[in-house]
């Protein structure tokens, strides 16, 4: 599943040992204090920031992360606490995650080391600090403190619904009674669109996500739902207000570029090497084999197989995908009418001479859902992976093909 660039939870280093045994011990105080339901105040000099991060190299840091920033050097105080963790060592990690059912929890980290690590990887970071009372201010970090506590700091983590963005989004909003603007917002975007604005749709990692998210990403966002975008959240706050005692003020009171890279991160694939030219390629290769087969009349073979076969494992991990995770976004996806598991069977029967009698109504059924396949996608139900369409017609061009042959062979009369 696709994420918003979540941080991995990895023992410290031994040169840091001391850094972060001081920032354990800090903790250590503040959750005794809040046992106590006492907190360390806040001086006046204390700020709360909304970190954000640009995109990174790889697929799951195209969409940038957020964190929350705070500094109080009058108590020699400058964490971030970083929603979107997980840990490797976690029992049955990799059967969790694909499952949805990995916890993943908030850190909390030295500052500095945040933000030398986000350098390394050559991201944009930009920092906006808050207007906030002193009493929001402590409101907010009294949140955050207790809710990085062992017994409160794990949650299961959604792509679009709670991530590294929407966390810090609803701790601001509610402590701080922000009121939000959405004017900056291109109106009737669905999450899919969003997504698009960040991967283009002619690359592997865009494809691979409209095979594997269902139709429910094909609504309408709400404008609260945009926020599951770093980028995204940090605009909405630079447009939002803020009652104080002083009246109505913006919520941002400035905003710092901390870094700005020497390299720009792309996910453009060359097109030689994309999707939309290799399946293009690929159906191109479909249609002509099936124009000569039928042609010469040649017999149904190894490509038939080849197809059904390979659509039918797609379908079983589309299938799972639905119905065996806690994945929201999973749900409702109507790729099933192209990759059908029980392809699987059709693809051992389909290459006998005399298939059996089940084939011929079983590859109507598999015409039929193509045909549901595209009407869905012209009536804007579910939107398939555009560099998939030159391959899905080839497909739905060999299965009448197929069709045609077994009736034939078995001399089927309509």
């Amino acid at each position: 599943m696709p994420y918003i660039d979540c941080e991995i939870f990895i023992p410290p280093l031994s040169l840091q040992a001391m850094k972060n045994f001081i920032l354990f011990v800090f903790l250590c105080i503040s959750t005794l204090s809040f046992a106590q339901n006492k907190f360390a105040s806040l001086s006046d000099e204390a700020s709360i920031n909304l970190i954000t991060i640009g995109p990174g190299a790889v697929l799951n840091d195209a969409f940038g992360h957020n964190a929350i920033h705070v500094q109080d050097r009058a108590l020699g105080l400058d964490i971030v606490f970083n929603y979107g963790k997980f840990n490797f060592n976690t029992p049955n990690f990799y059967l969790k995650f694909a499952r949805g059912k990995l916890l993943y929890e908030v850190g909390v980290d030295k500052y500095e080391d945040f933000e030398y690590s986000y350098k390394l990887q050559q991201r944009w970071i930009k920092s906006q600090e808050l207007q906030l009372t002193q009493e929001q201010k402590q409101d907010v970090f009294e949140f955050l403190v207790n809710n990085a506590t062992e017994e409160n700091k794990y949650y299961k983590y959604d792509f679009f619904y709670d991530n590294c963005s929407t966390r810090p989004f609803e701790i601001i909003k509610d402590e701080a009674k922000v009121i939000m603007s959405y004017d900056h917002q291109e109106a009737g975007m669905t999450h899919r669109d969003l997504i698009h604005e960040y991967i283009s749709w002619n690359t592997w990692g865009s494809m691979g996500i409209d095979i594997a998210l269902g139709s429910v990403i094909d609504r309408t966002a709400t404008p609260e739902e945009y926020l599951f975008l770093p980028h995204e959240l940090m605009y909405a706050f630079q447009e939002a207000t803020i009652q104080t005692p002083s009246g109505t003020l913006p919520l941002v009171k400035e905003t710092k570029t901390v870094f700005s890279p020497q390299i720009k991160h792309n996910y453009s694939a060359n097109f030689l090497l994309s999707p939309l030219f290799i399946l293009g390629l690929l159906g191109a290769l479909i249609i002509y084999k099936t124009y000569k087969d039928y042609k010469n009349e040649n017999p149904l073979g190894w490509l038939d197989t080849s197809i059904l076969l390979i659509t039918g494992l797609v379908g079983v991990v589309v299938f799972l995908l639905w119905f065996g995770t806690d994945h929201n976004a999973t749900a409702w996806n109507y790729n099933l009418l192209w990759a059908f598991p029980f392809h699987i069977l059709a693809a051992f029967a389909v290459k006998r001479v005399q298939p059996p009698r089940w084939v011929y109504p079983y590859m109507k059924l598999a015409v039929i859902m193509m045909s549901l396949l595209f009407f869905h996608w012209i009536i804007g139900v579910q939107r398939f992976a555009l560099s998939l369409l030159p391959l899905l017609m080839a497909i739905a061009v060999r299965y009448v093909f197929i069709l045609r042959r077994i009736k034939v062979t078995r001399n089927i009369d309509e």
